[in-house]
């Protein structure tokens, strides 16, 4: 079996494989929608913030790949298909998802690595959870609230700032929901952002005590090692201790001699 039949999936490419399916739909969406919609201008914003985690991602596997030459000539639809200025060079994100695929069928297992690397599939997790939370939060409350009278949340870049503040429930109170299904939205979304939170928290907090559980077993062993020597030394006093006993004349040689008269 050849050396790429045996790759495995990592839970870094999963979730780039997602995070490009999600983008197409976003490409889709802008080209098959009236242009002169905010949402429109919402969706290009958000298209332009994925395409600069790909540009990161892309480089940061470069500097990880151990055959960089090679690493370029394979991935390098990677890095032109990030660029957000060309619109037209937002398709060939389809081939992403193609490779991806490719991958996920030449591995033995897409379950168990992600299972393996929990952390990193936690972080990866995280990231696609919180955009897609806030992409669909600014979407949403931009539809409802956008033309309606006395509403603040009415461009693109109001709408992101307010998923922003909402998901991470600081509530700057500059920009507000004026309409019930606004409020039904904002509700939701900080419920949303309360749990994606304390699933953080609990994420970092884990990392600091799986540190400490590293040298548990460590410690553990030394001191059972430190008992097990502990107990031989005992026991070896005591035959010693026999032994001398058994010897002839150890009577005499512990008994003290007594002064001549």
């Amino acid at each position: 079996m050849s050396k790429e039949t045996e790759h495995t999936l990592t839970p870094r490419e999963m979730g780039m494989m997602l995070l490009s399916l999600f983008s197409v739909i976003v490409v889709l969406t802008i080209v098959f929608s009236d242009n002169d919609k905010e949402t429109i201008r919402l969706l290009i914003k958000i298209d332009f913030y994925i395409c600069m985690i790909f540009i990161v991602n892309f480089f940061y596997g470069l500097w990880r790949a151990e055959q960089k030459g090679r690493y370029l000539q394979t991935h390098w639809i990677d890095l032109v298909a990030s660029i957000p200025v060309v619109e037209q060079l937002r398709f060939v994100r389809i081939f992403q998802i193609l490779r991806v695929v490719r991958l996920i069928r030449m591995s033995r297992s897409v379950l168990g690595p992600l299972l393996q690397q929990k952390r990193e599939t936690t972080l990866t997790s995280l990231l696609l959870a919180m955009i897609t939370i806030i992409t669909f939060a600014s979407i949403l409350i931009l539809l409802v609230e956008d033309g309606v009278e006395g509403a603040n949340i009415q461009s693109a870049e109001s709408a992101i700032w307010w998923a922003l503040i909402t998901i991470s429930t600081v509530g700057y109170g500059d920009y507000y929901p004026v309409t019930t299904e606004g409020r039904v939205i904002a509700a939701v979304v900080i419920i949303t952002g309360v749990s994606f939170f304390g699933v953080v928290a609990g994420f970092l907090a884990s990392l600091f005590v799986r540190e400490e559980d590293k040298d548990a077993p460590e410690v553990a062993r030394l001191q059972a090692q430190q008992r097990r020597l502990e107990h031989q030394q005992a026991q070896l006093l005591e035959e010693i201790r026999a032994l001398r006993a058994q010897l002839p004349g150890a009577d005499q040689a512990n008994t003290p001699a007594k002064p001549d008269s």
